[in-house]
């Protein structure tokens, strides 16, 4: 059959006006054409590839709206902490079978997911969704590093272990974050898998960053209601990501995720280093959390490779890139529609290397289509799934 719209994206930019799509029933693009044949099915609207979920929390399902909004992240992590195992098997089960289906209908083909359990080896099963699962090993004790490493070894064999489907199935071993990844246990995961792809919660609080370089405020509040022992710990003087790339390797491929906080001497650091990077925004979840968003304008100036994620439920209200998307049009108006659906689609399928099955309107794939109208009219866009 032929697909046409007002407008079609391809992933990277717009399609000439009046191109068409040739696309049999199961979804593989077999010709892209700058005209609609007789018998084109022409939609109202914007047509583009699935949308790609760089980063998502599925196993926090079960936790919608069980936090208030504006905590900040101190806060909402002690939460997290406390009660996410405060329900039954069936509720947890029940819920992210609900937001599997939620990131379908929402248009979503691919997802990076974050995972501390084999909780979703469920869903990954069900065979709709290309998974990146990036298995969390957290621990900030130095002499620790073992068993949390080991730990999230056995959860990585587990993923591992799991029949490849029609859908493209990867893992791998990834720091949570600077202030729960003792230096030990970083250089730990660096060297499990030199080729591992790594995802990486990056500058989500201001905390952070006073932890590193003076070793004081809100995360020294956080060991303390968590009983973690940080008496090791030196501040380092220098923000937490040019501080924890010290003990990473350069010449592999990253996510950094949210990067709230981020200045534009950490982003030239990283450049500096030769890092293959992405920067991943989930705007509704900083919003959700501490109330603040990014400095995308600063992120655009530094011409740096930008992706997109949802991060979880209990710290979103959806499951939805195109909401995200428009988060982002709305508090940064110069931002293109062309440049948004980008980030949504084919740079999250560059970040999670999933480039050759999604991403892109390009023959030979099968990247899904979707349609999005509203994007201007009424500012509350609508995403519908076509294939």
């Amino acid at each position: 059959m032929f697909l046409s719209a007002n407008l079609i994206h391809d992933g990277i930019a717009f399609l000439p006006q009046g191109s068409a799509i040739s696309i049999n029933d199961e979804g593989d693009v077999l010709e892209l054409l700058e005209y609609s044949p007789e018998g084109t099915i022409i939609h109202d609207g914007i047509l583009a590839p699935g949308f790609v979920n760089a980063h998502c929390h599925i196993e926090l399902s079960h936790m919608k709206g069980s936090i208030a909004e504006h905590t900040g992240l101190i806060a909402f992590l002690k939460n997290v902490s406390l009660c996410r195992n405060n329900y039954s098997e069936i509720q947890k089960e029940t819920a992210r079978t609900n937001a599997y289906n939620e990131l379908i209908n929402n248009g979503i083909v691919a997802v990076g997911d974050i995972s501390n359990s084999t909780e979703t080896l469920g869903v990954r099963a069900l065979d709709k969704l290309h998974f990146h699962t990036f298995i969390e090993a957290l621990g900030f004790s130095e002499h620790g590093a073992a068993t949390s490493f080991n730990y999230a070894l056995k959860t990585y064999n587990a993923f591992c272990d799991q029949p490849q489907s029609h859908k493209l199935l990867k893992q791998s071993i990834t720091p949570h974050a600077p202030y729960s990844v003792s230096s030990h246990l970083f250089r730990t995961i660096d060297a499990f898998d030199t080729q591992s792809l790594l995802s990486i919660h990056n500058q989500e609080t201001e905390e952070e960053g006073r932890y590193y370089k003076l070793k004081e405020g809100g995360i020294r509040d956080l060991f303390s209601a968590l009983g973690i022992d940080d008496t090791y710990f030196r501040p380092t003087g220098q923000s937490s990501i040019r501080s924890f790339m010290h003990w990473l390797q350069a010449k592999r491929k990253y996510i950094f995720v949210h990067n709230t906080f981020t200045e534009r001497e950490d982003i030239q650091h990283i450049k500096d280093l030769g890092v293959d990077a992405f920067w991943c925004l989930c705007p509704n979840a900083n919003l959700y959390i501490e109330n603040r968003l990014p400095d995308v304008n600063m992120f655009l100036q530094e011409n740096i490779s930008i992706c997109v994620g949802t991060d979880s439920l209990a710290s979103n209200k959806k499951l939805c890139i195109l909401s995200e998307l428009s988060t982002l049009k709305n508090h940064f108006p110069s931002l293109s529609w062309e440049t948004l659906l980008r980030f949504g689609t084919y740079n999250g399928a560059l970040a999670l290397q999933m480039q050759d099955v999604a991403g892109r309107i390009e023959v030979g794939k099968r990247p899904g289509i979707n349609l999005i109208t509203g994007l201007e009219a009424t500012g509350n866009p609508k995403v519908t799934k076509i294939i």
